[in-house]
């Protein structure tokens, strides 16, 4: 029986939400106004009011993280004898015979591993049907049908549909599978040996969780600028890690990348799985798991898994990296549109009332950032040297915070994970230094243009090529 997706509609606004969203509209106007009838640093209040903004962020990410200080348990699956859920593994794949090998290889190693293991196949037009029966032996179902175990390996599966997009794919598996948890694995993620055992163990420690983010680390291609993107992203996602940590202690943690997630079956039965209309899907759907828990008072939880990490492959090119943040932020604000009610709503607890007033500030914060460069920049060849010296007081004061941050994030990322990935603090001097002027700037540029994709009413991801992760043969 396949699941009946969700149609979203925007919900019915709230006059608190209109307020908040407008607000921060508002706001921007006026701070903008003031650089054309203030004098000295004031001059520049939208700066400033981007920085005390994600200094504020800093604290409390640095705050919610304190835990972390303390060692925590580590996993031992040689030793394990609790009784863990069961779980199958999705891996939605359109046209990525290229890297399917490496990702397969790595999930047939997994410790305590998946009882089933489906390639839920969009529709590919590549070598991957060629893939599939030549090498891991298996044999092509009708559309929608599950196929024949593997006749090399017991617990993996074929699942041809037409080629829809990787929601109605996820979909399509997440009904064949009859496993008490899934996970679900972009085609160009790598997993460690015990990840799955890892998330199986944290669904065990815990009754109510529903839906679980793993540890990845990005890889980009050997190129120049491969090797330039992957710096900043690893820094990057090393940061948004330990905050995901910071807001799940808030109970109101939304991200779960849908590169490497594992969630309750039935509760996604019960919301209806994935939406197709979304550029976003992962994101989009823990917001309706959360709003279904609030309103049938289940208690769901959402977490993040240090033991269960990966790697991921991730866009080396400037083209590759916009068209990227480019879906992520259009999904980003369809989702908070569609889900604006929740927005300053106290009934969501702190989700509500922190977390969503502060993705409605996010909205906008790009804007922000552009906005105060560009402002610098005017100021710079204008003539106006002493406002400049001040304003780079303000942006020098935030390196320094920046940087204590990132020797924060890179110690507790350490203690919770075990990776040493990005630990040179030297790089990470630089990175602080350099990112406001570099890559922080093509992050908002790539938000801006989902703005723009958002607001044409955009439905299409973009083709990505992947540099990354190179399957080998494995024999």
């Amino acid at each position: 029986m396949a699941l009946a997706s969700p149609r979203i509609v925007p919900r019915p606004t709230t006059l608190l939400s209109t307020f908040i969203h407008l607000s921060v509209v508002v706001l921007w106007l006026l701070l903008f106004a003031r650089a054309f009838f203030l004098q000295g640093v004031v001059a520049w209040s939208t700066g400033i009011a981007y920085v005390v903004y994600d200094t504020l962020l800093l604290v409390f990410v640095t705050v919610k993280t304190l835990p972390l200080i303390r060692p925590l348990p580590s996993l031992d699956p040689a030793s394990d004898r609790r009784g863990l859920p069961s779980m199958g593994v999705i891996v939605a794949s359109h046209n990525e015979a290229a890297v399917l090998p490496v990702t397969l290889a790595a999930l047939l190693r997994q410790t305590h591993g998946p009882a089933q293991i489906v390639i839920a196949d969009d529709g590919s037009t590549d070598g991957t049907a060629a893939l599939l029966t030549g090498r891991f032996g298996l044999t092509a179902a009708p559309d929608g049908e599950l196929s024949a175990p593997s006749a090399l390996h017991p617990n993996l599966y074929w699942l041809r549909v037409p080629h829809g997009g990787k929601a109605r794919a996820l979909n399509a598996a997440i009904t064949e599978m009859t496993t008490d948890t899934v996970m679900t694995v972009d085609a160009d993620t790598l997993l460690d040996d015990d990840a799955t055992y890892a998330m199986r163990a944290a669904f065990a420690d815990q009754p109510k969780l529903v839906a679980a983010a793993g540890i990845l680390v990005p890889v980009c291609g050997k190129t120049v600028s491969g090797r330039v993107f992957q710096w900043f992203q690893t820094y990057e996602y090393m940061r948004n890690f330990i905050a995901r940590f910071a807001w799940m202690r808030a109970d109101s943690l939304l991200l779960i990348s849908g590169a490497f997630a594992s969630f309750k079956r039935s509760a996604l039965v019960e919301v209806g799985g994935f939406d197709p209309q979304c550029l976003v899907e992962d994101y989009e759907l823990i917001h309706r798991l959360r709003r279904y828990s609030v309103d049938h008072g289940l208690g769901w939880d959402v977490r993040v898994v240090g033991d269960a990490q990966g790697r991921t492959d991730a866009p080396g090119t400037l083209g590759s990296f916009l068209r990227q943040r480019r879906r992520w932020f259009a999904g980003f604000l369809q989702t908070q549109y569609w889900n604006r009610d929740m927005t300053g709503n106290p009934r969501y607890g702190t989700l509500g009332m922190l977390m969503l007033p502060v993705k409605a500030i996010d909205t906008m914060q790009p804007i922000y950032g552009l906005t105060a460069f560009a402002l610098l920049l005017a100021f710079l060849f204008g003539g106006h040297g002493t406002l400049v010296l001040s304003i780079f007081g303000v942006i020098g004061a935030k390196i320094a915070i920046d940087l204590a941050f990132y020797v924060w994030c890179i110690h507790l990322y350490r203690r919770w994970t075990g990776q040493r990935v990005g630990s040179n603090l030297g790089l990470a001097l630089v990175a602080a230094i350099v990112e406001p002027f570099t890559f922080q700037l093509l992050r908002h540029t790539g938000a801006l243009m989902g703005w723009l994709h958002f607001l044409r009413g955009g439905r299409v991801w973009g083709a990505q090529r992947r540099s990354g992760l190179v399957a080998h043969d494995e024999g």
